[in-house]
C-alpha cells in the first residue's frame, strides 16, 4: 500500500471518519500515537545518552499525544518532566484522561503561563532531550506570545545547552500544507508523524524543520478505506520505490528497437549543444528504441562524435538557431515517431518560437516541453491546453514563475497550489522540478518524489530528464506513469551518485549513465499487469 501525502483539512476528514463513522476509540488512536513516538524516541535517542527529558504539551490533542508519550518514556527509564500550557479543563476528554494518569502515576506535571516560568524551569532542569508536542497539523495561525517565545527560546537554547528535539506529527509552527513558518517554527532532529506524510514535511523550509521523519501507523484500516471511502484519501501518493515499481515494466518475451519507441528531439543551439547531447542520453539510458536529435547543421559533426547511439538531424539555422524553414523537415522526420522532446537549449528567437508554435498546431503526439519551449509558451500558455495529445511539462521554479505571471517567491512559498495552476493553465502533466518534485494530472492524481538530492544542483540534469520522459512515452506509458516513473529513476541515480561518487561534483552524463542501474533495481522487483495505483 503507498504512503499518501495530506493535508491538514484531509487529516481532519479522516480521523472523523475513522472515529465517528467506523466507531473507533479517539483515545485508542491517541494511545497509539504517543507509545508510537515514545518507541521512536527510545530507538533514536537511548535514555543512556539522553536521560532527561522535558515534554512541552500545548492546547489541543498533540498534547495529548504528548501526556501518552511522557508515560510510556517514564516507564523506559527516562527522568521525565511535563510542562503543559492550558487550563485543564479546556483539554478534550482524551487528552484530559491522559493527563489524569500522568498525575495518579506521579510524573511530575507543571503548568505554564509565563516564558519567565518556562524560562526558569528550563534553566534548572537543563533537560537532554525534548519532546514538542505543543502544535499538530491543525496549525493554521501564526504563533505569537507565550508560543512564539517558548519555540523561538528553543531553537536559540539548542545550540547552548546541546539537547535533540523530537516533534509530534509536525514541528511545531510548521503549516502542514505548505511547510512555511507560522511566526516561528521547531527546529526538531525527528519528526514522527501518524499514517502518512504531511505536505509541510516534504516542502522547503518545512523539511529542514522537520529532521529526519518517520511515519508510524496508529490504526487507520487503510485497505478498507481504499475500497470502501476512497472519497476521503489524501489526492498525493509519496513517490518512493515502492511505487516506482509498480509502474515499471519489465521487458518479456520477443522484444525489438521498434517496440522501444521512437523518439524525436529537438534540442541544442551554438553555445547550448550541450543539452541537445543530455536529452538523447536520457533517452537511450531510458530505454528508447531508436533515437534522432534534430539540430541546427552546424552542430552535427559534434553530435555525431559525442553519441553515435543517436541519429542526427540537421536543420536550417539563422543566427546560431533553429530557423523556421525547419519546419517541414521536421514535420516529415515526425512521420513513424511516438514522442517529440522540444526545448532544452532549442533557442529564444523568432525561428525557434515560429517552429514550437507551429509544431503545437499540426502535430498530434505524446509530447515533451522543457527549457526554452517553456520560455517561449510564456506568452501565451493556454495555447497548450488545446494539443490534442498527451502532454508533460517539466518547468522549475523559475520557469512556472513565468507560466503563471508571477514571482518565483511565490512558487516556492507554495508550490503544491503553483502546481494545480499549471495543470488547469495548461492541461498538461506537469512536473514542478525541485526538491521532492511535484507531478501532477489534470485528472487530479499527484505524486511527491520522495528524493531530494542537493548533489543534483548542476546544470543539464534537467535535459537528461527530458529525454527519459521521451522515451518512458515512446515506450507506451501514459504521461502521468512516464512523468513519475522518470522523475523517480532520475532521482534514484543522483542518490546513487551520491552515495558511490560522492555528495556532489558528479554531472549529469555521470546521471545519464547511472539510468540502467536504477531500472535493474526496479525490474527485480517486478510489475503487476495490474498495478494497484489504479492510474
Amino acid at each position: 500500500m503507498p504512503l499518501y501525502v495530506a493535508l491538514s483539512q484531509e487529516m481532519q476528514n479522516l480521523d472523523h471518519y475513522v472515529m465517528e463513522t467506523l466507531g473507533l476509540p479517539p483515545e485508542v488512536l491517541m494511545e497509539r500515537a504517543g507509545l508510537g513516538v515514545a518507541e521512536k524516541t527510545f530507538q533514536y535517542f537511548p535514555p543512556k545518552d539522553f536521560p532527561k527529558v522535558l515534554v512541552l504539551c500545548g492546547p489541543g490533542n498533540n498534547g495529548g499525544d504528548g501526556f501518552v508519550c511522557a508515560r510510556h518514556l517514564s516507564e523506559r527509564g527516562y527522568q521525565v518532566e511535563v510542562l503543559f500550557f492550558s487550563e485543564e479543563e479546556k483539554y478534550s476528554q482524551e487528552a484530559k484522561k491522559y493527563l489524569d494518569i500522568l498525575k495518579a502515576i506521579r510524573v511530575p506535571l507543571q503548568k505554564i503561563s509565563l516564558f519567565e516560568e518556562f524560562e526558569t524551569f528550563f534553566k534548572s532542569f537543563q533537560p537532554n532531550l525534548i519532546i514538542d508536542a505543543l502544535f499538530g497539523t491543525g496549525l493554521k495561525r501564526p504563533l505569537k506570545g507565550l508560543y512564539q517565545e517558548v519555540v523561538l527560546s528553543l531553537n536559540s537554547f539548542k545550540s547552548l545547552y546541546n539537547f535533540k528535539i523530537v516533534s509530534i506529527d509536525i514541528p511545531s509552527g510548521i503549516s502542514s500544507d505548505n511547510g512555511q513558518v507560522l511566526g516561528a517554527g521547531v527546529l526538531a532532529d525527528l519528526t514522527v508523524t501518524f499514517e502518512c506524510y504531511k505536505a509541510g514535511h516534504l516542502i522547503y523550509p518545512g523539511k529542514e524543520y522537520s529532521g529526519i521523519i518517520e511515519v508510524i501507523p496508529i490504526g487507520y484500516p487503510w485497505k478498507f478505506l481504499k475500497n470502501n471511502a476512497s472519497e476521503i484519501l489524501p489526492k498525493r501518493i509519496y513517490l518512493d520505490e515502492e511505487v516506482a515499481s509498480l509502474l515499471f515494466r519489465p521487458r518479456r518475451g520477443f522484444f525489438h528497437k521498434g517496440k522501444a519507441g521512437y523518439v524525436l528531439i529537438l534540442a541544442g543551439s551554438q553555445g547550448k549543444s550541450g543539452a541537445g547531447y543530455l536529452t538523447a542520453l536520457g533517452a537511450l539510458k531510458a530505454g528508447a528504441g531508436l533515437v534522432t536529435l534534430a539540430s541546427i547543421k552546424s552542430l552535427q559533426p559534434i553530435y555525431c562524435s559525442m553519441l553515435p547511439e543517436a541519429l542526427t538531424l540537421g536543420l536550417p539555422e539563422k543566427e546560431k538557431e533553429v530557423s523556421e524553414e525547419a519546419i517541414p523537415l521536421i514535420l516529415e522526420a515526425l512521420r513513424r515517431k511516438k514522442s517529440l522532446v522540444i526545448g532544452p537549449g532549442f533557442g529564444l528567437g523568432e525561428g525557434a518560437r515560429k517552429v514550437l508554435f507551429e509544431l503545437l498546431e499540426k502535430i498530434e503526439l505524446p509530447l515533451v516541453l522543457d527549457a526554452d519551449a517553456l520560455t517561449l509558451l510564456s506568452k501565451e500558455p493556454s495555447i497548450l491546453k488545446k494539443y490534442p495529445s498527451s502532454k508533460v511539462i517539466t518547468p522549475h521554479p523559475g520557469e512556472a514563475a513565468r507560466l503563471l505571471k508571477t514571482e518565483t517567491l511565490e512558487v516556492l512559498r507554495d508550490p503544491l497550489k503553483a502546481l494545480e495552476e499549471l495543470i488547469e493553465l495548461t492541461g498538461a502533466v506537469v512536473i514542478l522540478k525541485g526538491p521532492h518534485s511535484l507531478i501532477g494530472s489534470p485528472t487530479g492524481e499527484i505524486f511527491i518524489s520522495s528524493i531530494d538530492e542537493p548533489g543534483m544542483s548542476q546544470g543539464g540534469m534537467g535535459d537528461v530528464l527530458s529525454g527519459m520522459l521521451g522515451a518512458f512515452l515512446a515506450q507506451g506509458y501514459s504521461a502521468l506513469e512516464a512523468a513519475a516513473l522518470a522523475v523517480f529513476i532520475h532521482g534514484m541515480a543522483g542518490k546513487y551518485l551520491r552515495e558511490t561518487l560522492g555528495p556532489f561534483g558528479f554531472t549529469a552524463k555521470d546521471l545519464g549513465e547511472t539510468i540502467p542501474k536504477i531500472l535493474k533495481i526496479l525490474e527485480k522487483k517486478g510489475w503487476k499487469e495490474e498495478n494497484s495505483l489504479g492510474i
